[in-house]
């Protein structure tokens, strides 16, 4: 018996790794519009929190700036960086093993829906999903606490009546503030790209290391 009915799995850094195609896609943006490139080691910063978030922050680009900056991203990104993404070891058996036991799956993402739609199909797990839910073209829709009520609609439920039976799956702070603020249960990978400590700040309490420990708490 599974221990909830809907799981919302966030996409960068907990099912796939691909933090150098995003890297690359995010300098070739900065590069384009002539702006000095900020030091993008810390990957924190960047993977998880909405594009034109990153724009706004690490780059301290205005509105306007960072609007062009999102789309000479997914112009690239859409081409080359999305093809440099591969899966975590195991989270294929995970999703299959969850699919075939009844449960219905999302992937909860702030990244662009068609691209979501996209990375899952090249990675092969699209058909582990019963839907694909991601940020729209105009920026709305890019955080987890509107991303993942959206999610549970998508799944045949509401949040107002599901809070319990649903659980975020992610590997930032980002994430677990979106549960948090959502009311719902959150389990925290620590193979991915966040800290676990922002994650703790944000109220993370279940924290896996590896994709067979979250296989045994997603279903024990």
């Amino acid at each position: 018996m599974n221990k909830y009915k809907y799981y919302l799995f966030d996409l960068d850094g907990t099912i796939s790794e691909s933090a150098l195609g995003i890297r690359e896609s995010l300098e070739n943006a900065i590069k384009s519009m002539g702006k000095p490139l900020p030091n993008l080691d810390d990957y924190t910063l960047y993977i998880g929190p909405p594009l034109l978030d990153t724009f706004r922050n690490i780059c301290r680009f205005n509105e306007e700036e960072s609007a062009r900056g999102v789309e000479i991203y997914r112009e690239y990104y859409n081409t080359k960086g999305k093809l440099v993404n591969k899966l975590y070891d195991g989270i294929d058996r995970v999703l299959a093993d969850l699919k075939n036991s009844g449960a219905k799956l999302a992937v909860c993402s702030s990244k662009y829906e068609k691209f979501a739609e996209e990375i899952t199909e090249l990675l092969g797990v699209h058909d582990m999903f019963d839907a694909i839910c991601g940020s729209t073209l105009d920026g709305s829709r890019k955080d987890k606490k509107d991303l993942i009520p959206y999610a549970v609609e998508r799944l045949g439920g509401s949040l107002e009546n599901d809070r319990k039976d649903t659980v975020m799956i992610g590997d930032t702070w980002f994430d677990t503030k979106g549960a948090r603020l959502c009311c719902v249960d959150f389990v925290g990978v620590e193979y991915g790209y966040g800290d676990l400590e922002s994650m703790k700040k944000e109220g993370g309490r279940v924290f896996v290391k590896t994709t067979a420990e979250l296989l045994d708490v997603l279903t024990k």
